[in-house]
């Protein structure tokens, strides 16, 4: 099993409040692997614009940074800012690397007018460039994310004591959404792939649980050939690739991800109202079914996020919070840690047919069933 947290609220805030959730549920990771998403940025030394996009990784030496230099530069991207994190090597037990990389550029005057859809495409191509350049660099540069309002830590080792060794806890970023994984290896090799979470155009998710329909899911979804569906170090990547399929190639509502991994019976769907388009998604879409335990929690570029589980619901996750400030956590301890000041009469844990949607206004949840109608077209 591995541990999640996130926190969303209206005022920025540190991701050392997500760490100190992290350390409230220390028991059910490893220390193989943490993974964190920062979304709606804010540098204490830098007013940051939120068009330019956010390039984010590990350089694990001087050459792979300036061949990563070299690259943008060749490419036409302007660096307007080069967060520098201040670094207690002491802190971690094992070797920091050479240098970890937050940098916010404009992007080539060739984009500067192109629809939203043209620069993503861009920053996708962009950023998996940069991947197999490190890859063939004996992967001397690892790059988790390149885009607007996004950064990326990953690293192996103990959550808080990353935290402390790259000074989270200082304030120089903050942000309005943080994710953090705690991982404990179970099927894959410890790399820094293989943390959660996946990030894919905007487009995140992390997971607590094992997805033994991995290989199928896996080959269906690289059959496809849609750029950025490559690497899968760890059977949860999918997760993000199906919420990205579901969104961007579909172009289906956010609920209609749980009909895609778990669809509902066939008796369930005969008394559905909207039975026959869902029987013929659950036809298309089959080979992307789950096998659990699995609980996803999500986010979106508009900062919405979402929690999901599988049938089985063997790995809980709970969320709770209040007008402005919303958690969701494997464990009671950590939405506590998160949002203290919350009515925990409130707090709720989905069953297998609900979708926990929190909205970008961070008013209220919206909790909604499988059993409900999609907000479709007239025409579905």
């Amino acid at each position: 099993m591995c541990r999640l947290a996130l926190k969303t609220a209206n005022e920025p805030f540190s991701p050392y409040e997500v760490l100190q959730a992290m350390e409230a549920m220390k028991e059910g990771y490893d220390g193989s692997g943490l993974g964190l998403l920062l979304r709606g940025m804010e540098f204490e030394d830098f007013k940051y614009n939120p068009r330019f996009p956010i390039l984010s990784g590990i350089a694990h030496s001087r050459k792979a940074e300036q061949r990563m230099d070299e690259y943008m530069d060749d490419r036409g991207y302007e660096l307007k800012y080069d967060h520098r994190f201040a670094m207690n090597p002491e802190k971690m037990s094992g070797k920091m690397r050479y240098r970890y990389f937050l940098r916010a550029y404009r992007m080539p005057p060739a984009f500067k007018d192109r629809p939203q859809e043209e620069r993503e495409e861009e920053m996708l191509r962009t950023r998996l460039d940069l991947r197999r350049i490190g890859e063939e660099n004996n992967g001397d540069l690892t790059v988790f994310s390149f885009y607007p309002d996004v950064a990326m830590i990953k690293e192996v080792g103990w959550p808080m004591e990353i935290g402390e060794a790259l000074c989270l806890w200082d304030g120089q970023i903050k942000s309005r959404v943080c994710m953090a994984q705690g991982r404990q290896n179970t099927n894959y090799g410890i790399n820094l792939y293989a943390c959660h979470p996946f990030f894919i155009q905007g487009i995140a998710t992390m997971t607590n649980g094992e997805n033994t329909a991995f290989v199928p899911i896996r080959d269906w979804l690289l059959g496809k050939n849609i750029p950025g569906y490559i690497g899968y170090q760890s059977d949860s990547e999918v997760f993000a690739h199906i919420l990205h399929y579901t969104l961007r190639q579909l172009k289906l509502p956010l609920q209609a991800y749980k009909h895609i991994i778990t669809p509902l019976s066939s008796r369930e769907l005969e008394t559905h109202p909207q039975g026959d388009f869902l029987r013929g998604l659950r036809e298309v879409c089959r080979r992307l079914i789950i096998d659990g335990p699995n609980a996803v929690i999500g986010t979106l570029p508009d900062e919405t996020c979402m929690l999901v589980m599988d049938q089985k619901k063997m790995r809980p996750a709970t969320v709770g919070g209040r007008d402005g400030a919303w958690a969701i956590a494997s464990e009671l301890c950590g939405v506590d840690a998160m949002v203290p000041d919350r009515d925990p009469a409130f707090d709720f844990q989905p069953m297998r047919e609900h979708t926990v949607i929190i909205p970008p206004d961070r008013k209220e949840l919206q909790i909604w069933s499988q059993h409900d109608q999609l907000p479709l077209p007239q025409a579905a």
